[in-house]
């Protein structure tokens, strides 16, 4: 079995936990508690608010919504390169899933409202994991420094729980993972399964991916599942370093070895 070094060069802290799904046998531990930015992670709580919505009839994912001239930021994303200004709520939380989409976060974030996407996190027994507000750059003086922030231990209980489809309908759930299964980023945990980056939700070589990750010049997290027809894996791996650093090569070194630990665990 691989060993996982976690480096500590520039600063970086570790919040990491790598956990059967089913049996709860803990496969690696690194400060599970410990809470940290975690970039575009939290965005999974604006899908989450938005699927039980739609179980609740609040919402249809066939509603076509506009964006907005103030949701459209840069970074992650592919609406803002896209002529339609128009999507429907499903396209907008597919943005999401497969590439993080800031402008399609910007405006489910009106859709929905931050406030209730915030307060459901709190309402599922998520004390220190959060989207604490829409994507902001420059952030102005008086709005949250951090996009989010979460620790290992919570993630974890997030991926298991949405894999079982706790607190969703059997359809939104479906929804959900079809979602992250479309997840284009691979470069952290999932380097070493050397899937298809668009191309995965399916079993490849015996094993099935979805996930979804943050990226900050400061931060890498990555949470998500792999699984085999015999065993479900749940990881959350995040590394957060001093501003004006610059060891991602070293952080993704490690977040590959933890993809090798969890492929030979399979």
């Amino acid at each position: 079995m691989t060993d996982v070094v976690f480096p500590t060069v520039d600063g970086i802290r570790w919040s990491a936990l790598v956990q059967d799904a089913d049996t709860g046998e803990v496969l690696l531990s690194e400060q599970p508690d410990l809470v940290l930015s975690t970039a575009s992670i939290g965005k999974l709580f604006l899908l989450h608010r938005l699927l039980v919505d739609v179980d609740e009839g609040l919402r249809s994912l066939d509603e076509v919504v506009t964006r907005r001239p103030d949701e459209m930021v840069g970074a992650s994303g592919l609406w803002k390169l896209m002529q339609a200004e128009s999507l429907s709520v499903y396209d907008l939380g597919l943005l999401v899933g497969a590439v993080s989409d800031n402008a399609a976060t910007n405006t489910l974030c009106r859709v929905v409202g931050i406030e209730r996407v915030r307060e459901h996190s709190r309402a599922l027994g998520y004390e220190h994991t959060a989207l604490n507000d829409k994507v902001r750059w420059p952030i102005p003086p008086g709005y949250p420094e951090r996009l989010s922030q979460g620790n290992a231990t919570e993630l974890v209980r997030f991926v298991r729980e949405l894999a079982d489809g706790v607190g969703l309908s059997s359809e939104s759930r479906d929804v959900f993972l079809r979602w992250l299964g479309t997840g284009s980023d691979t470069s952290m945990v999932a380097q070493p399964f050397n899937f298809d980056p668009p191309d995965h939700f399916f079993f490849d070589r015996g094993a099935w991916l979805w996930n979804k990750t943050g990226t900050l010049l400061s931060v890498r997290s990555d949470v998500g599942m792999y699984m085999s027809p015999e065993r479900r894996i749940a990881y959350a791996v995040t590394a957060q370093w001093n501003r004006g650093a610059d060891p991602r090569d070293e952080v993704l070194a490690a977040m590959a070895d933890i993809g090798t630990l969890i492929k030979q665990s399979l």
